[in-house]
C-alpha cells in the first residue's frame, strides 16, 4: 500500500485530516512518524509555508506529502494573526494563550466589526515534483468569550453564523463538513488518483 505523509505534528489536526479523507487507497502516516525532521515555516504566506512543509517531508522521506497551513484572519487586526496564528502569544504559547491575547485586542472592538475566517493552504507534493495547491475559506465572527468544550485552537471563540454556534459548540461531523480544512480537503481529493 502507498503511503502519504501528512505534514503534522498536531494530532487533532491529523485526526480530522483522516476522517475528512477516508482514503483507504493509501496509508496515511503524520509527521510524528519521522522525528527527525525538523521544519521551521519561515514563508510569508499561508500558500509558501505549506509548500515548505511538504517539499521537506518528501525531501527527507520519498513519500507523498500533504501540508497545510492555515490560521485565522481578523478584519479588525488588520489580518493578524495570520501565519502567526498558532503562536500568536508567543513561540510556546497554548490554545488557552492565544485566545487570550486576541481577545485581550479586541476587547473595544465591537460585535458588528469582529469578522473573521479561518483560511486552509494545502499543498499536495510528489516525490517527481508534481505539486498541487488548494485553499479553504470559512467566514464567522470572534465572539467576547470562550464558548463550547470541542475542536482546538480558536474554536471556541470563531462563531460561524451558518450553524449558530462556535466551532467547539458543534459536533466534529458538523466542523469537518464545513470548515476550511474541509473544503480545501474537498479539493485536494481530486488529485489522489494522481498516488
Amino acid at each position: 500500500m502507498n503511503i502519504l505523509v501528512v505534514a503534522t505534528k498536531n494530532k487533532g489536526k491529523y485526526l480530522e485530516f483522516k476522517k475528512i479523507l477516508g482514503c483507504t487507497r493509501f496509508e496515511m502516516v503524520s509527521l510524528s512518524d519521522f522525528p527527525h525532521i525538523k521544519i521551521h515555516e519561515t514563508g510569508s504566506s499561508f500558500d509558501e509555508n505549506a509548500l515548505l512543509k511538504a517539499n521537506a517531508v518528501v525531501k527527507n522521506t520519498g513519500f507523498p506529502a500533504l501540508a497545510d497551513d492555515s490560521g485565522l484572519e481578523v478584519s479588525a487586526l488588520q489580518g493578524s494573526p495570520g501565519i502567526f496564528t498558532a503562536r500568536y502569544a508567543g513561540e510556546n504559547a497554548t490554545d488557552e494563550d492565544n485566545i487570550k491575547k486576541l481577545l485581550s485586542e479586541m476587547k473595544d472592538i465591537p460585535s458588528n466589526q469582529r469578522q473573521a475566517r479561518f483560511v486552509c493552504s494545502l499543498a499536495l507534493v510528489f516525490p517527481d515534483k508534481k505539486v498541487f495547491l488548494e485553499r479553504g475559506i470559512l467566514e464567522g465572527y470572534i465572539t467576547f468569550k470562550p464558548r463550547g468544550i470541542g475542536g482546538f485552537g480558536y474554536d471556541p471563540i470563531f462563531f460561524v453564523p451558518a450553524l449558530g454556534r462556535t466551532l467547539s459548540e458543534v459536533s466534529i461531523d458538523d466542523k469537518n463538513r464545513i470548515s476550511h480544512r474541509a473544503k480545501a480537503l474537498e479539493k485536494i481529493k481530486r488529485h489522489f488518483s494522481y498516488i
